[in-house]
C-alpha cells in the first residue's frame, strides 16, 4: 500500500508543470504520466495533448487550473468592447469589462506554465476555458470581425478585390446580344469577327487541355516519401465552413478522425452560420472531438462560404491550413504528403491542390458525367498546368496553403462566387505558384439536374467575376504574368465563360456548315477557308475534350465510364446552359450564394456512405432496444 503510494507520488513529482496540478483534482498520476510521454513523442505540449486527444475536457481541465490556483472561473466572461482581435484569442488573455477583475485568461503552453509557476493573484485575474474566451471575443467584436471578413481584400488590395459595376455587366449583355443578332441578320461578318476574337482563346484552350494530357501525372506516387515523425509534424489548421449540412456532418468528422496525423497537433475549425440551428444541434449530439472548434460567424453579407472562412483564418494556428467541405473524405495520408511536399518545394509554392473524385458515381447519368468531368479536371489538367507553372484555377476544396502566405494576400474574396478560381489567379499575379498534391479526396455530385444546375449557375456567375475582376487593367496582369501565364489565365477565365456561351451556337453553326453545303450559304466568299478553319476548330476542341477525359478515366482505373464520354457534348450544352443563367443572375443578385446540398447520395465507389450508414442504424437500434 504504501509502495503504491509512493509510486504515484512519484510520478506526480516528474509530471510536467503544465498538467502536474491535475493530480490533486481527481485525475490519476499514472494515466497523466502516460500522456506526458506521448505528448512528448507528439511534440506538444502536455495540456494541448490531454485535451486534443479527449483525455480531459476542456472546461474540466480549466475549472481544476482555477481551483488550483484559487482564482475565480468565469463562465461568460464580459470583454470591453474595444478587446483586441485576433490577439486576445491567440494570446489567451482579455480584459474584462469589470471593476472588480482587470483580466480574463484562458492559458495554454508557456503562458500556462508561467503562470502555475509564479501563482500571483495580485493580477486580480479570472479563468475561463479558450472556447469561452473565444465567444466572449466575438460576441464583443461582432461588428468588427464581420466588417474584416467581407472587406479584408478590398480594403488592402483594392485592385484585386471583386469590383464588378451594372456598365460592365450591360456591356457584356450588349456584346452578346449584338453577337446574336449579327448570326442572324450578317452571319459572315459575325462569324469572321467570332473567329478573329475568340479563334486564338479557344485554341489557347485547345493546346492547354491536349498539353497537359501528355504529361505524366498518376493519380499516386509511385515511391514512398519519407515518413515524418510525429515530433517533426507543425501544427496544421482544417477549416471547414458548414451550413446545413445535418446529414453529413458526423461522416465528415468520422473522416478527419482517420487522418494519419497526431490529433493533438490538428487545429480544426468549423464554420457555421448564426442561422443555422440544425447543423449545430447535429454537432451537440455527437461527442466532437477536443481538437475541434465550433465557431459562429457574426452576422453579415454577403453570406457565402469564403465569408466564413475568413472569420476562421486569423484564428488558424497551423503552420499550413487545408480546407476541406462538409462532404469531403480526403485520403488518410493526405496531411503528411502535403507537410512533405511543402519542406521540398521553394517559399514561392504557395498551395498544393488535392485531386477531387466523385464517389457517388452510379447515382444517376448525371454523376457518371460529373465523374469523368472532374477526373479530367484534377486527374489530368490542373496537374499539368502546375507542372508547366501556368495560373490554375483551384478547386472549392482539399487547397493546401502556407497560412503565412494566406493571410498576406488577405485571404478569401468574400463577394466572389468562385473564390477558389479568384485565389488561384490572385496568388499566380502576387508571384506564388500552386503545384499538384496526388492524393484524392472523396466529393459527393449532386444527382439531380436541378442540384446540378444551381451549383454550376453559380459557378459560371463566379467565373464572369473572376474573369471580368482580373482583367479590367489586363496591361497590369500583363505585366505580372509575363506574356505566356497571361494567355494561360485568359483562357481559364474568359476562355472558360465564352467557350460555355458560345458552345451550343458555334457547334451548330461548324456542323451546319459540313452538312448542309456552300449552296445555303450564297453571301459566304472564302467559303473553303471557313469551313476548314472550322473544321479544325471544332475536331481540335473535340479531341481537347475526349483525351483529357480518356487519360482520366486510365488513370482512375474506371474505364467502365469510356461509353459516357459519347455524352460530354450533352452535358457541355447544359454546361452551356447554366453559363446563360449565370449571367442573368449576375445581373440580378450577383453576390447569392446557391447553396449545394449534400448527404444525398445512394451510392458509393468507395463503400465509405454505406458503411458509415450501416453505423448509425447500428447505433440507433441499440439505443431503441428495450433494457
Amino acid at each position: 500500500m504504501r509502495q503504491g503510494l509512493a509510486d504515484r507520488a512519484a510520478q506526480s513529482t516528474a509530471l510536467p508543470i503544465e498538467i502536474g496540478f491535475l493530480s490533486s483534482h481527481g485525475h490519476a498520476p499514472e494515466v497523466l504520466w502516460q500522456a506526458a510521454v506521448f505528448a512528448q513523442a507528439a511534440g506538444v505540449g502536455a495540456d494541448e495533448f490531454l485535451i486534443r486527444e479527449g483525455m480531459v475536457s476542456e472546461d474540466e481541465f480549466y475549472r481544476a487550473l482555477a481551483v488550483e490556483l484559487g482564482l475565480p472561473f468565469v463562465v461568460a466572461p464580459r470583454l470591453p468592447s474595444d478587446v483586441r482581435y485576433p490577439d486576445s484569442v491567440l494570446a489567451g488573455l482579455a480584459p474584462l469589462a469589470t471593476a472588480r477583475l482587470k483580466f480574463v485568461a484562458a492559458p495554454r503552453g508557456h503562458a500556462l506554465v508561467d503562470l502555475l509557476k509564479t501563482r500571483s493573484r495580485r493580477r486580480l485575474l479570472a479563468i475561463t476555458t479558450p472556447t469561452r474566451l473565444r465567444e466572449a471575443v466575438f460576441r464583443a467584436q461582432s461588428p468588427l470581425i464581420a466588417r474584416r471578413a467581407a472587406h479584408d481584400l478590398a480594403d488592402k488590395a483594392p485592385h484585386l478585390a471583386t469590383d464588378i459595376s451594372y456598365g460592365q455587366i450591360a456591356v457584356l449583355f450588349v456584346a452578346l446580344t449584338l453577337i446574336v443578332f449579327g448570326l442572324g441578320f450578317a452571319p459572315e461578318l459575325s462569324t469572321g469577327i467570332m473567329g478573329i476574337l475568340l479563334g486564338p482563346l479557344f485554341l489557347s484552350m485547345i493546346i492547354l487541355r491536349i498539353a497537359t494530357a501528355s504529361l505524366h501525372n498518376p493519380i499516386e506516387l509511385n515511391h514512398h516519401t519519407h515518413r515524418i515523425e510525429d515530433a517533426d509534424l507543425p501544427v496544421y489548421t482544417i477549416i471547414a465552413a458548414l451550413y446545413r449540412e445535418k446529414r453529413v456532418v458526423a461522416r465528415f468528422l468520422e473522416a478527419l478522425s482517420r487522418l494519419d496525423y497526431p490529433a493533438s497537433k490538428l487545429d480544426i475549425k468549423l464554420m457555421l452560420e448564426a442561422d443555422d440551428r440544425e447543423t449545430l444541434e447535429a454537432l451537440r449530439s455527437i461527442d466532437v472531438p477536443g481538437n475541434i472548434d465550433i465557431l459562429i460567424a457574426p452576422p453579415g453579407e454577403p453570406r457565402t462560404k469564403p465569408r466564413a472562412l475568413n472569420v476562421a483564418l486569423p484564428l488558424a494556428r497551423g503552420r499550413y491550413t487545408v480546407i476541406y467541405d462538409a462532404e469531403d473524405v480526403p485520403d488518410p495520408g493526405q496531411l503528411r504528403l502535403a507537410v512533405s511536399r511543402f519542406a521540398e518545394a521553394p517559399p514561392r509554392v504557395a498551395c498544393l491542390q488535392a485531386r477531387l473524385t466523385i464517389d457517388n458515381t452510379d447515382d444517376t447519368w448525371l454523376t457518371r458525367l460529373f465523374t469523368v468531368e472532374y477526373a479530367a479536371l484534377f486527374d489530368v489538367f490542373n496537374p499539368g498546368l502546375a507542372e508547366i507553372g501556368s495560373p490554375i484555377a483551384l478547386g472549392g476544396t482539399s487547397n493546401h496553403f502556407r497560412t503565412a502566405v494566406l493571410r498576406k494576400v488577405h485571404g478569401w474574396d468574400a463577394w466572389n462566387v468562385t473564390e477558389d478560381a479568384d485565389l488561384g489567379i490572385r496568388l499566380a499575379r502576387l508571384g506564388y505558384e500552386v503545384k499538384d498534391l496526388p492524393s484524392s479526396t472523396l466529393e459527393e455530385a449532386p444527382g439531380t439536374l436541378r442540384l446540378w444546375m444551381r451549383q454550376r449557375t453559380r459557378w459560371m456567375k463566379g467565373y464572369v467575376q473572376t474573369a471580368a475582376s482580373h482583367t479590367r487593367r489586363p496591361w497590369v496582369l500583363l505585366r505580372q504574368l509575363g506574356l505566356w501565364r497571361f494567355s494561360g489565365a485568359l483562357a481559364l477565365t474568359w476562355g472558360a465563360v465564352f467557350s460555355a456561351l458560345v458552345y451550343p451556337l458555334f457547334t451548330a453553326l461548324y456542323v451546319g456548315s459540313w452538312l448542309v453545303g456552300p449552296e445555303h450559304f450564297p453571301d459566304m466568299r472564302w467559303t473553303a477557308a471557313f469551313n476548314a478553319y472550322a473544321l479544325t476548330l471544332f475536331l481540335s476542341g473535340a479531341a481537347s475534350v475526349l483525351i483529357p477525359a480518356c487519360v482520366a478515366l486510365h488513370r482512375r482505373k474506371l474505364w467502365r465510364l469510356l461509353p459516357w464520354i459519347l455524352l460530354l457534348p450533352l452535358y457541355y450544352g447544359l454546361v452551356s446552359v447554366a453559363a446563360w443563367r449565370g449571367l442573368w443572375e449576375l445581373a440580378i443578385a450577383p453576390f447569392r450564394w446557391n447553396k449545394t446540398s449534400h448527404g444525398l447520395a445512394r451510392t458509393s465507389r468507395a463503400g465509405l456512405f454505406q458503411k458509415h450508414q450501416a453505423r448509425v442504424e447500428v447505433t440507433k437500434s441499440l439505443n431503441t432496444a428495450p433494457p
